[in-house]
């Protein structure tokens, strides 16, 4: 995806503290540059959740190479298809992993979640 991803696979969002581990897991010395962490919980092979730590930013409503890599883990490890609904605090995503040319492809909205001004003196 460009940019490192930790995927973790749970059954329930309940068996974890966002916060708390992610924010261990994006400093952990493994990941010398950090790391986005990614909880996911897969419905069905075609339908995901995930809850998403970003590196240097803590948690937040959507992360798109998130999706992506989450996609990616899920179809490696055979839990998902290469095309699925991934589904973000934020909202849904479709996210497809093309066997033609080995691409990641998302779609989905986009929408002002935050506006602000900042005076340069």
């Amino acid at each position: 995806m460009g940019n490192p991803h930790c995927v973790i696979f749970l059954n329930d969002f309940n068996q974890i503290k966002v916060k708390e581990l992610g924010a261990q897991i994006e400093n952990d010395a493994i990941f010398p540059e950090k790391t986005n962490v990614h909880f996911a919980m897969v419905n069905n092979p075609k339908e995901i959740i995930i809850k998403t730590w970003e590196r240097g930013a803590g948690e937040t409503l959507a992360c798109g190479t998130g999706a992506c890599a989450t996609l990616v883990a899920g179809n490696l490890t055979g839990k998902t298809e290469r095309r699925a609904v991934i589904h973000v605090p934020g909202g849904e995503l479709l996210i497809e992993w093309s066997e033609d040319d080995n691409h990641v492809t998302m779609a989905g909205p986009a929408r002002v979640v935050f506006e602000g001004e900042y005076w340069l003196k």
